[in-house]
């Protein structure tokens, strides 16, 4: 059988973001221990000019915002429409991009990660389905996985009995619970973030030019 990697499209690409180097060093902490370590930890580009790190993450924001005709811009009215919802969000591969960051920043990016594995795993082959069902559940859902996600024993135990005969849907019901916890939780606080904040207003700047 053809072993399957799980991708996570595109998002190692974008310049300073994403993945943990090591997404164990966290386990096993303390609770002061881990507020220590966030402090500690916070990701140095946070602490950069804004302008300098939205530059590094999205090349063409501003050379490329005077040709409003490129597919490759980033405008402000879409970066605002990711403001209406999550899906509208997760919808746009640069939204993608930016709210991983912002997760990041908050030590959950195992939720995006989780979420965009179920989406790649919508589209797998169905002799590649057991091998890519057992790499995301070992990586995210079971109980001592790596980037394991927040979900009740209720969703991690239906899960596992789902990918002894492994569908396209086995991960549906553990999606949706991320998706919520997302939507209710993180989205609200991105929305409000530097990161988010800044990057419109920059963009809304540079279309007045």
């Amino acid at each position: 059988m053809r072993a399957a990697a799980i991708s996570t499209p595109k998002l190692d690409k974008m310049p300073g973001m994403f993945f943990s180097a090591n997404p164990k060093e966290l386990k096993g902490t303390t609770h002061s221990l881990l507020d220590d370590k966030m402090q500690k930890r916070r990701p140095k580009t946070f602490g950069m000019d804004m302008k300098a790190y939205l530059r590094s993450m999205i090349p063409h924001l501003e050379s490329g915002m005077k040709s409003s005709k490129s597919k490759d811009v980033l405008s402000a009215a879409e970066v605002m429409q990711w403001s209406q919802s999550l899906e509208k969000l997760l919808a746009n591969q640069t939204g993608q991009n930016v709210f991983a960051s912002f997760l990041k920043s908050e030590f959950s990016e195992e939720n995006i990660e989780f979420w965009l594995a179920c989406e790649d795993y919508k589209k797998t082959e169905s002799d590649l389905l057991p091998c890519k069902a057992e790499e995301i559940y070992k990586a995210f859902v079971h109980s001592d996985a790596a980037k394991q996600i927040n979900i009740d024993y209720r969703t991690r135990e239906s899960t596992a009995k789902k990918i002894k005969a492994p569908t396209l849907t086995c991960f549906d019901e553990a999606q949706k619970v991320i998706y919520t916890l997302m939507e209710k939780d993180s989205y609200p606080r991105f929305l409000k973030s530097d990161i988010y904040l800044n990057l419109l207003n920059d963009l809304q700047a540079n279309s007045l030019k």
